[in-house]
């Protein structure tokens, strides 16, 4: 399959850049993958399309302050003659490094992207803030950059203090204050992701509430959203993609709800990936690892009933994935009219129900 099969024209404008004011106020495209009908609603109304019998199965990772602003020291630069204007703006120019896992037990070493990257050689050093620095001591395959910090204190509580909440790209703006608790779910506990898990950001919990009040089960896994979910594909052969590692864990009481369910309801796709990984190394139980699953049409799904997510980006591992569970002329066919009915796309936009 090429990758550019899976394309669709979203006019700017439709891309949200602020979240609504009320959460649970979204519309929501209903998607029947029987009838290959659609239907447009409204998020409040998620409660009425579930009951006994179903579980739903949350992703409760929590997004920290991974993108942080800094300049460089001009260690390893190379020489640069005096009169040059460039010369200030070379030797410390400002760095912007997005944080994405640390890579031993210590978090003192943290795979990160860097921008510029070119500039930043294997041994350059960073200055974030007093008491705050950090050194490149490796760099990866697709111009990730590990690094090494040099921290006074609690590295989180520094992050907490000058860290930035790590919006996407098209969103053109910077964080704001609010973007701390907006760019989060309601039900966000275990820290770890680099990008939220956005299907859960229209979640109230009176919603949830409302859920259970229809006999649903609530249920909680945990992937830590990084390189795997948000990294571009480069192939274009789609069989020829591959995504990064992301850690997740599934504790044993969600493991025993989830057993009991007569259909998992995946919020979001980070859901879809914990679900499908486990199964596929056996049966569903409690359990904590790394995944690098990449699903795309053709893929035998063995545990999800059905997929709440936001719209995606075109060729992306995401819009891969609703296509294989949804199939694919019913997926683009649903976001064109998405789009010409002026949904609100991506993060901060409104969400299809899959059934």
């Amino acid at each position: 399959m090429e990758l550019s099969a899976f394309d669709y024209h979203l006019p700017q404008d439709l891309i949200a850049q602020e979240p609504l004011p009320d959460r649970a106020a979204s519309r929501m495209l209903v998607v029947d993958r029987k009838t290959n009908r659609w239907e447009d609603r409204w998020f409040r109304e998620l409660p009425s399309f579930v009951g006994p019998g179903d579980c739903l199965v949350l992703n409760d990772s929590r997004v920290f302050p991974a993108r942080l602003f800094g300049h460089r020291q001009g260690v390893r630069a190379l020489p640069i003659g005096k009169g040059n204007p460039k010369r200030r703006e070379y030797l410390s120019g400002e760095v912007e490094v997005l944080l994405l896992h640390a890579v031993n037990p210590n978090q003192t070493e943290w795979e990160a992207l860097v921008r510029p990257g070119r500039k930043m050689a294997v041994g350059e050093r960073i200055r974030f803030a007093e008491g705050l620095e950090a050194e490149i001591v490796g760099r990866g395959a697709f111009g990730e950059r590990t690094l090494r910090f040099e921290c006074q204190g609690d590295l989180f509580a520094q992050l907490e203090t000058i860290g930035h909440m790590p919006l996407p790209p098209y969103i053109k703006r910077l964080d704001e204050a609010s973007d701390r608790e907006r760019y989060q779910t309601v039900f966000a506990r275990e820290r770890g992701s680099v990008a939220a898990p956005t299907a859960g950001l229209h979640f109230t919990g009176e919603i949830l509430e409302a859920c259970r009040a229809r006999g649903a089960e609530i249920a909680h896994v945990t992937l830590h959203v990084g390189l795997g979910t948000f990294q571009p594909l480069h192939a274009e052969r789609v069989e020829e993609g591959h995504l990064h590692r992301e850690h997740y864990s599934i504790c044993p009481e969600s493991v025993e709800k989830m057993r009991g369910a007569e259909r998992l309801v995946a919020v979001g796709t980070t859901i879809v990936r914990t679900l499908e990984t486990a199964l596929l190394r056996g049966d569903l139980t409690a359990q904590q690892g790394e995944t690098d699953i990449f699903i795309y049409p053709g893929f035998r799904f063995r545990g999800t009933g059905a997929l709440l997510t936001n719209f995606h980006l075109p060729q992306t591992s995401l819009l891969l994935l609703v296509c294989a569970f949804a199939g694919t002329e019913l997926t683009l066919a649903a976001y064109r009219h998405a789009v010409g009915q002026g949904y609100r796309f991506y993060s901060y936009g409104d969400c299809m129900l899959i059934v």
